[in-house]
């Protein structure tokens, strides 16, 4: 547990390069290959957490003015996931879901259950989340354990299922992503897309930022639209000119940006995911291999950004007009990128089907997040973290979505035939899209 520890310890930046090398050198990649394509990664995780670190802090500056000038007063703050991953990580089961998700992966491959490799470990967190949030509810760590697995086969299986459609989307080959924060608004994109398809008018609308350009010239510049966004938002947050102006070019930043550090991480990809497929045809014919990754290589795409930005001002202010709602967003509202990115790749980069099925999944979360308050605050009391005088805490991401919500239903009044249940579901589907695959 130690070592885990340590290694997780050292970030992503660092973690994913040694593990893709490693993985890389049993695949057959040469050394020298291998080397350069991990350090090209570790090159664009950095750049993504800097082009992220300057989304998080220009809209959380903007959040304050617009909860500000809605006089926005609830009793449960969005802590944001940098703190509920430290918190899902600092618990009892939190050291345990490394192990137990690279158990469950390994298990899955040996039988052909899964085509899904998934080497971003540091998003293991989201399985010690669910795990520590059902122990904040019935207190019974073999339960919370079975949990995690039942939630990791959940993770495979939309893995596996997604694949297809989110290579056609965003172009990429044999990469899926097993996320915890970002697979679930995939689930719940189908059935709204089904029903879009069948409103007459509306589903002739197709507003991708490539219709967009295509129709307003300079103006549907996915570059200009990231200015035009933030200074709306600016404008929102009651900021005088000069701010507001600063606000709309590090938007615009965010869009010229992020691509291009995505476009860093698939170049480091690239000889890696050719090696696997190389190694898999050779020892497993009838097989493909899916590297599963962290889904910030999506999260640049010009209508996941787009989207999400106008989704951060929609989110405030159903935080205000919802009836019975608790939660204050705040830390996550830059993570909203990372819930909606999956969503797109079902809307087709529709941005309109986008934050409209952003919208509803949003003011859903919004409630899934003040119901499991409660827990939430004492799985953090649990892990000795510091509430800093807060009575209630909570996030969007995780906090808000439906795994959450269901799992903690679970515990609450299914225990054990619930998680049970659910996990046999998991594994059955597995099977099942298995067999139709061969």
């Amino acid at each position: 547990m130690s070592i885990f520890q340590w290694f997780i310890g050292l970030g992503a930046n660092v973690m994913i390069p040694i593990l893709l090398i490693i993985f890389a050198l049993i695949l057959g990649t040469k050394p020298a290959k291998a080397i350069k394509a991990g350090i090209t990664i570790g090159i664009g995780f950095i750049g993504l957490g800097l082009v992220i670190g300057l989304l998080v802090s220009s809209l959380g500056e903007a959040a304050q003015g617009m909860i500000a000038n809605f006089g926005l007063k609830l009793d449960v703050i969005d802590v944001g996931w940098p703190a509920t991953s430290a918190i899902a990580f600092s618990t009892a089961l939190g050291s345990l879901a490394i192990p137990i998700g690279i158990g469950v992966n390994i298990v899955l491959l040996i039988f052909g259950l899964t085509k899904t490799l998934d080497i971003d470990l540091w998003n293991f967190w989201h399985g010690a989340f669910i795990g520590s949030i059902i122990y904040a509810t019935t207190n019974n760590f073999v339960l919370s354990v079975i949990t995690i697995i039942s939630y990791y086969l959940f993770i495979f299986w939309m893995a596996d299922y997604m694949e297809p459609e989110i290579s056609k989307f965003y172009g990429f080959s044999n990469i899926t992503f097993p996320h915890g924060t970002s697979a679930p608004g995939y689930l719940i994109a189908k059935p709204m897309n089904f029903i879009f398809d069948r409103i007459p008018g509306f589903k002739d609308l197709d507003v991708s930022p490539e219709k967009i350009q295509k129709k307003f010239g300079l103006f549907g510049d996915s570059v200009v639209m990231g200015l035009i966004i933030g200074l709306i938002m600016g404008f929102l947050a009651g900021y005088d000119l000069s701010t507001t102006l600063n606000l709309g070019m590090k938007t615009a930043a965010v869009m010229m940006l992020m691509p291009r550090m995505v476009s860093l991480l698939m170049e480091g990809l690239e000889p890696i995911s050719e090696s696997a497929s190389e190694f898999v045809k050779k020892r497993f014919p009838n097989r493909d291999i899916f590297i599963g990754m962290d889904s910030a290589l999506s999260v640049g795409h010009p209508a996941v950004l787009s989207s999400s930005l106008i989704l951060v001002p929609i989110t405030i202010l159903l935080a205000v007009l919802l009836p019975g709602n608790r939660v204050l967003p705040f830390g996550d509202l830059a993570t909203i990128p990372f819930i909606v990115c999956l969503m797109a790749a079902v809307f087709r980069g529709n941005i309109i089907r986008t934050v409209l099925g952003g919208t509803v999944y949003m003011g859903i979360g919004l409630y899934i997040a003040s119901w499991i308050s409660p827990l939430f605050t004492k799985m953090a009391e649990n892990a000795k973290y510091d509430l800093a005088g807060n009575l209630y805490i909570s996030s969007l991401a995780d906090g808000s979505l439906y795994p959450t919500a269901i799992f903690v239903f679970f515990g609450k009044y299914l225990p054990f035939i619930g998680v049970v249940a659910f996990g046999l579901l998991m594994l059955g589907l597995l099977i099942y899209q298995n067999k139709i695959r061969k």
